[in-house]
């Protein structure tokens, strides 16, 4: 099969997709409240002619939809879920909040999950057309940003039946995603004390404050004891009140312990959990704990990573026009930009040379190149629920450039770009690279077969799921 057509599926169906983008950038829904964004996904599928399943899981936004029979069955991930306090109007260079205080697609979940879907229909058409053999499924996956809900399709065994799973990400760079992230732990820890006045009889209270505040001074202590891959941050979610006259009776805090690895993020919570013990006997208080959510380690697959690659170089590049570059400018001068593009050019002194010269020295506004693949271990201390993904069959992710070079996620310049022409072109061309990818896939047995035979060494230790059987998903 030409990918031309494949290619040519994505254009046409341009116009859906991009209003898809651009209704869940307006519904902007935070993670496991996309009921607006899922019900427009389904929606979609079930008028393109895929077989929807909903609720999987038992999670009310999360969902699939496939098409076809038998094997390869090819994986899409998609995302839709938004970030708190990042409302603002799109196509403007300066922070204006559309709603005050309101959500944003801060990350660009509006384009990933479009762009996954745009690619599952060009399959899709290729199967029903009988130029492909095999099976697609668009995977609808609800609270990246604040429950993992690819964990938790995981830990139900969601992913195993896949021959390989695809994936990407809306970023400032056109790359493929090489190396590992981080594990990560989330926990809710609350004290429980007695109430007294402050001043009148204090010896009679129990402070669940300072319960909350001697545990974070004994994990800052901890810190000078973990290996320096490790990481641990918190919140203060309840400090028990705001009048100072009283001995606080609760206090509750959410930690997020990230190590290297799920064994080592679990080794370093326990001693995290044995703080939150001597804290409250310190105080003569009481500290109970639950886990909110989990994401595991990344495992890399060269194949699937190769093919990626080929794919970014072999579909058509976005071309701009003066005004987009224009916005991308206005946009650079909102924040700090020093530095060249790239995950691993600070690692890859050879890499580095070469995003130089195709960068003009970090100058571009916009990165309209494809990162050259080297695949070399990179470690994000970052965290993805893709990670757990990548422990039940081959995985890989890429990038395409949606916004400005050097543009942080999770930024009010972000959400600004979300709904202009330069984020449209990164979607689209993402999506006819995943479409490559898939066909290739399903068109070339050995390659599947080498990233199988990649995924059986690197997985051979099995999934050790972060989270317990006891975790609800549940709306941060």
């Amino acid at each position: 099969m030409n990918k031309q057509e494949l290619y040519h599926t994505v254009e046409a169906k341009k116009d859906e997709i991009l209003a898809l983008s651009d209704k869940i950038w307006e519904y902007a829904e935070l993670s496991m409240l996309e009921t607006k964004s899922t019900a427009a996904y389904v929606a979609l599928l079930k008028q393109e002619g895929f077989r929807v399943e909903e609720n999987l899981c038992g999670i009310p936004t999360a969902f699939s939809g496939s098409y076809g029979s038998g094997s390869p069955k090819i994986g899409i991930l998609g995302e839709y879920d938004a970030l708190s306090g990042l409302s603002q109007v799109p196509g403007v260079a300066e922070k204006q909040p559309l709603v005050e205080g309101g959500c944003g697609q801060g990350c660009g979940h509006n384009l990933l999950g479009a762009a996954s879907l745009a690619a599952a229909i060009a399959i899709k058409d290729a199967i029903a057309a009988g130029k492909l053999k095999g099976t697609v499924v668009f995977y609808g996956c609800p609270g990246e940003e604040g429950c993992a809900g690819k964990t938790f399709m995981a830990r139900d065994g969601l992913f195993k039946d896949l021959d390989a799973a695809i994936t990407w990400h809306p970023g400032d760079t056109n790359e493929v995603t090489t190396g590992s992230n981080a594990a990560c732990m989330q926990m809710v820890y609350e004290f429980a004390g007695t109430a007294a006045h402050a001043a009148g009889n204090p010896w009679d209270g129990r402070s669940a404050l300072d319960g909350a505040e001697l545990m974070n001074i004994g994990v800052q202590f901890l810190r000078e004891h973990m290996e320096p891959k490790c990481s641990i941050h918190y919140s203060v979610a309840d400090a028990g009140g705001i009048s100072p006259n009283v001995v606080q009776p609760t206090a509750k805090l959410v930690y997020m312990v990230r190590a290297e690895t799920v064994r080592k993020a679990k080794a370093l919570l326990a001693r995290v959990n044995d703080i939150a013990k001597g804290a409250a006997l310190m105080t003569g208080t009481s500290v109970t704990w639950h886990q909110l959510d989990g994401t595991s380690d990344t495992l890399s697959n060269t194949v699937l990573e190769q093919l990626l690659y080929d794919n970014l170089v072999e579909a058509p590049l976005p071309e701009y026009t003066q005004q987009e570059w224009a916005l991308a400018e206005a946009l650079r001068k909102t924040y700090p930009h020093d530095g060249l593009p790239g995950d691993s050019v600070e690692t890859n002194p050879v890499l580095k040379k070469q995003i130089s010269q195709l960068s003009d020295k970090g100058a571009k506004a916009i990165n309209d190149f494809v990162v050259p693949y080297y695949p070399a271990y990179h470690y994000s201390p970052g965290s993805t629920d893709v990670g757990d993904v990548s422990w039940l069959t081959p995985t890989a992710q890429f990038n395409t450039a949606t916004w400005p070079s050097k543009v942080p996620g999770h930024s009010w310049q972000v959400v600004a770009t979300g709904k202009t022409s330069i984020a449209y072109k990164g979607l689209l061309y993402a999506a006819k690279v995943l479409a490559g990818t898939a066909m290739d896939l399903m068109e070339k047995p050995e390659t599947l077969k080498a990233a199988r035979d990649e995924f059986s060494e690197t997985a051979a230790a099995g999934y050790d799921c972060p989270i317990g059987p006891e975790v609800v998903p549940s709306a941060q």
